[in-house]
């Protein structure tokens, strides 16, 4: 259940980052999906491995990792894109 709740988070997140960083980055609904989809799982992974959370279904703590993971990974692709 773990990766699947950290895609559909990441469906949601790469959405939400886009909205909390807008900006012309080049890409399109579908990237912007699925570097939130990398963000969440990063995130989670992370997370999971400092004891900062574990992934036990939906909650309001795991989506908040996945939102700042996805906003993380933006970020870099923003900068290896520039």
């Amino acid at each position: 259940m773990g990766i699947i709740s950290w895609i559909i988070f990441g469906l949601i997140a790469g959405i939400l980052a886009k909205w909390i960083i807008p900006g012309q980055d080049g890409s399109g609904f579908v990237m912007t999906v699925l570097l939130g989809i990398i963000g969440a799982v990063v995130g989670g992974y992370i997370s999971t491995f400092f004891g900062f959370g574990r992934v036990n279904g939906f909650n309001i703590g795991s989506f908040a990792v996945a939102v700042i993971g996805a906003v993380v990974v933006l970020l870099i692709y923003r900068n290896i894109r520039s």
